[in-house]
């Protein structure tokens, strides 16, 4: 077998040209295949007539005549492949050229020796044209992917700080994830929100914290247990203030009231009775929140945040999320806001913090318009539905869990972090 292209071969003992693309071959004659064999033999050399006619007529004396037949006959047998020249050389003879360019048609993938000769053969500038347009494949399919969108929210955070907290007359450490520069990362910024250190509350000996703020608003979650691990969701407190007009939160009033307004109104909350011995298809991870909105002069608000997950895959599955929002009058009529939509769950760091990223696209959103907005609920509901038109994407950060809660960074009302109480539920 006489290699021509990578794509082309001479069969000489069959007798025909073989074309791999295709998967078709060409009936030769004895004296073409041996002609054409004695030309592959040294391409781009000058054979003469004499050799020639002595290949394609071994112990024949025939007329040139016959040479310049077959000559015309392979030329057209060769003609759908064009970078393949059978050349008449006046007065010496004929040469048969195959262009350095013919590995162009597709490699017999099968053909390490094609691959090879089609990579060595091309000139250095076609090399350099093909890797500079691998290159631009390659960043287009990457800054459209998803893990792309995910690291460029990623590296907004940063979590290499931690500031100190008052809590009804209890100090504790927090850490803190942020976006933006250091100017906007001063405690105060947290602490001016919450009554002055005299506002004792006795229930509180110690705690775990986390604060965040995205240079907006300024969010902290609490858990009323030195340690976040020994967390099991009872007295957790997440307070997010949007106003930089301080809101000197009551926090001896505000814990009952509170306790108050969650057994009064719970929308979103999952109760069902505990089954272990249960073989459900499908298991929901359900973390639920209740946060609050303190402003000065106004209704405390809450948002009562319900999201599950349900894993269809080992790092993806179908996410959903309800929020309820409301004042501590009930003047407000529950705004509910539901998503629905599916995740791809990411495991990373942030400052060497490890975290899980959910990439949420959004399939479905439910805005319920209530009947009745108080004032201080007013700004939510204008956010809310602002969210509603414009988001399509959206990012969840788990930043702690343990087997009963978790801490979540929310995109609702700008970044909010939260301590959330966390259940499985078999479906």
């Amino acid at each position: 077998m006489h290699k021509i292209t990578a794509y082309l071969f001479l069969d000489e003992q069959a007798k025909q040209l073989v074309d791999q693309v295709h998967g078709t071959s060409i009936s030769l004659t004895f004296s073409e295949a041996a002609v054409l064999a004695l030309l592959l033999s040294s391409p781009n050399a000058i054979f003469t007539k004499e050799a020639l006619l002595e290949a394609g007529w071994p112990d024949r004396v025939v007329a040139p005549t016959s040479l310049t037949q077959c000559i015309s006959t392979l030329r057209k047998k060769l003609e759908p492949y064009t970078e393949v020249q059978l050349k008449t050389i006046a007065r010496r003879g004929y040469q048969l050229h195959v262009s350095e360019q013919s590995h162009v048609k597709m490699l017999a993938i099968n053909d390490a020796d094609a691959i090879r000769d089609a990579i060595v053969g091309v000139s250095a500038w076609t090399k350099f044209a093909g890797i500079a347009l691998l290159c631009v494949i390659l960043a287009i399919v990457w800054y459209v992917s998803d893990r792309h969108a995910m690291v460029k929210h990623l590296v907004k955070w940063h979590a290499d700080k931690f500031i100190s907290l008052n809590i009804g007359g209890t100090v504790g450490t927090a850490q803190m994830f942020y976006i933006g520069d250091e100017e906007h990362l001063h405690p105060s910024l947290w602490q001016k929100h919450l009554a002055p250190e005299g506002n004792l509350v006795d229930s509180i000996k110690h705690f775990s914290a986390f604060v965040a703020t995205d240079g907006h608003n300024y969010s902290m979650a609490i858990c009323p247990e030195l340690d976040a691990d020994a967390c099991n969701g009872s007295g957790i407190i997440n307070i997010t203030a949007l106003d930089a007009k301080p809101a000197g939160l009551n926090m001896a009033e505000f814990i009952p009231l509170s306790q108050q307004m969650e057994q009064r109104i719970r929308y979103n909350r999952i109760v069902l009775p505990t089954d272990d011995t249960a073989m459900g298809e499908l298991l929901e991870h359900n973390y639920h929140a209740d946060i609050y909105f303190p402003v000065a002069g106004e209704l405390l608000v809450r948002n009562d945040l319900s999201m599950s997950l349900v894993y269809e895959g080992k790092n993806k599955g179908k996410f959903y999320s309800t929020s309820c929002i409301t004042d501590q009058d009930c003047l407000t009529t529950p705004i509910k806001y539901t998503i629905r939509g599916e995740f791809e769950q990411y495991q990373t760091e942030i400052s060497n913090l490890k975290v899980d990223v959910f990439h949420v696209k959004v399939q479905q959103k439910e805005l319920t318009k209530p009947d009745e907005v108080s004032a201080s609920a007013m700004q939510f509901y204008r956010e809310i539905r602002k969210h509603d038109i414009r988001d399509e994407d959206l990012f969840y950060y788990r930043i702690y869990q343990n087997e009963q809660t978790a801490v979540w960074i929310i995109p609702q009302m700008g970044q909010v972090v939260a301590w959330a109480q966390y259940s499985q539920i078999k479906l």
